[in-house]
Parts: structure tokens; C-alpha cells; sequence
């Protein structure tokens, strides 16, 4: 009896460590897992046994990835490393995106800059294929040093963009008002670094030196955490998550990101919009 009741005790511990196991790296992920590199030959590289990606941009090419899944509501984040040194001309971009030509899109653009001088960045967001919701910021902080999260939550009710935990952004749902909002279309997360010297540093008054090439930034910690669409009145977490919004700290950090931080927002440019702003400005 005793080594029958040891050998069931092992074979429980073994299906206790298989099933702790299979958690573990089903949590962890790695980018082998979940993203496939979509182009750049060589340029776009998974190490580090798939805890560790980089893309590269030379004169020939820039790279790019994209992720195995596609996602309808959730928080995406993603730790990134940004091109150091004189990255002017270059951006970085990492965003969800659909296809088609009424796609959505939830986009985070990292505007390089000469050295010493900051990245911009630009964030936008796409409904049934029409952007022009442009918000731009410097960081507190710079981002080629070392990683930082870059975050989206995109929930039915709002989208927030978040780095290091702190929110820069809020675009609310105001269909009510007849501003369409993305919640129909699944997105895949897409990154790529590329050659935009033409606009992307000083109006394209400054040039990519490829001297310095080539360019990589780095990206680690990738995590999905993915909302069910369907709420259940029986279900707090459900309903929960469908209508938090930032609490009142979120919204200080929020306000101070805005007032020191911001360098662009579409709502403010009369020039553009000379008769008058887009509705959702005004909420």
C-alpha cells in the first residue's frame, strides 16, 4: 500500500508541475509564440530564447512584425527600447491595426530627433479608415536609455494610452454624437521601424545620416490581456471592466501629462479646423 500511495503522489506532484508548467509559459509567452516578423529579411531578429525582439533600419530596409492574434477589446502593453544616439528620420511605430480600407487603427508613432534633442511622440486613431486625431507629446524621461511600457486599453466605452502606467490620453466613445468609434473590428498589434525622413523630424527639414546606421530598437515584456465583449449582469468583473474609468489620481497624472507634456492636439488647431474643431472635442 505505501508504494502504491507513493507512486500515486508522484504522479500527482508530476501533473501538478505539468499543469504549473503549461501556466507559466502560457503567461509568459514569448515572441516565437506570438508574433510572426512580416519583413526586413534579417533586419527583425526574436533572442534571448524568444524573450528579447529587435528591429533594425538600414539604407536598404526597415523591418517589421506583427502579432498571431487578432484582438476585439483589451490592454495591450509592451516594453520598448527606442534607436539611440542621432535617430532623426527614422520612426518607430507600434500600433493595432485592422485591414481594408475602412480599418481601424490605435497608433503609438516614436518620431526620432538629432542627438540630445527629443522624440516626439505622436498618437492617432483611425475609425472606418478616416485618422486626423492627432496628439503629440515629449516623454518625461528618454527613451533610449531604457525600456519603458507603452500601453492601450480599448474598451467599448474608451481608449486609453498609457507609459509607464501613466495615462497620456483618453478618446472617449461619443457615437451619441455621431463620431464613429472603433468596436466592430478585431485588430492584430503591428511594429515597424522605417525610414520617414521626409516628415517625420522638423517638418523633414532634417535627414536621416546613414552614416549612423544601422538603426534597432528593442522590445521585451510583451502582454495581452484580452476583454470579453459580452457583459453579464450577474458578473462584476464583466460589467467592471466595461465602465471604469481613470480614478482620480489616473486623472491628475492625466492633467499633468497634458498641461507640461503635450506639444500637439488636433482639438486646439483652429488653423485646421477653421470651422470649427471635430465634435468629440468638445465632450
Amino acid at each position: 500500500m505505501a508504494s502504491n500511495s507513493t507512486h500515486n503522489e508522484f504522479h500527482v506532484f508530476m501533473l501538478i508541475g505539468i499543469m504549473v508548467t503549461f501556466m507559466v509559459s502560457t503567461c509568459n509567452g514569448s515572441f516565437f509564440q506570438d508574433f510572426d516578423l512580416t519583413w526586413g529579411d534579417n533586419r527583425a531578429k526574436i533572442f534571448n530564447g524568444g524573450q528579447l525582439l529587435s528591429l533594425s533600419l538600414d539604407k536598404v530596409s526597415g523591418s517589421g512584425f506583427k502579432s498571431k492574434n487578432e484582438y476585439l477589446f483589451g490592454r495591450i502593453d509592451m516594453q520598448l527600447k527606442l534607436v539611440a544616439g542621432n535617430s532623426a528620420g527614422t520612426v518607430t511605430a507600434y500600433y493595432l491595426s485592422s485591414q481594408g480600407p475602412t480599418h481601424d487603427e490605435i497608433d503609438f508613432e516614436f518620431l526620432g530627433n538629432t542627438t540630445g534633442d527629443p522624440y516626439i511622440l505622436h498618437t492617432n486613431i483611425f475609425t472606418q479608415g478616416k485618422g486626423n486625431r492627432e496628439q503629440q507629446f515629449y516623454l518625461w524621461f528618454d527613451p533610449t536609455r531604457n525600456f519603458h511600457t507603452y500601453s492601450i486599453i480599448w474598451k467599448p466605452q474608451h481608449i486609453i494610452f498609457l507609459v509607464d502606467n501613466t495615462p497620456i490620453r483618453v478618446f472617449k466613445n461619443v457615437e451619441s454624437m455621431g463620431v464613429p468609434f472603433p468596436k466592430n473590428q478585431p485588430m492584430r498589434i503591428y511594429s515597424s521601424l522605417w525610414n520617414a525622413d521626409d516628415w517625420a523630424t522638423r517638418g523633414g527639414l532634417v535627414k536621416t545620416d546613414w552614416s549612423k546606421a544601422p538603426f534597432t530598437a528593442y522590445y521585451r515584456n510583451f502582454k495581452a490581456t484580452q476583454f470579453s465583449s459580452k457583459s453579464s449582469s450577474t458578473s462584476n468583473s464583466d460589467s467592471e471592466w466595461q465602465i471604469n474609468e481613470l480614478d482620480a489620481y489616473g486623472r491628475r497624472r492625466l492633467r499633468w501629462v497634458q498641461k507640461y507634456f503635450m506639444i500637439y492636439n488636433y482639438c486646439n488647431d483652429l488653423k485646421r479646423f477653421p470651422q470649427g474643431v471635430p465634435v468629440e472635442c468638445s465632450h
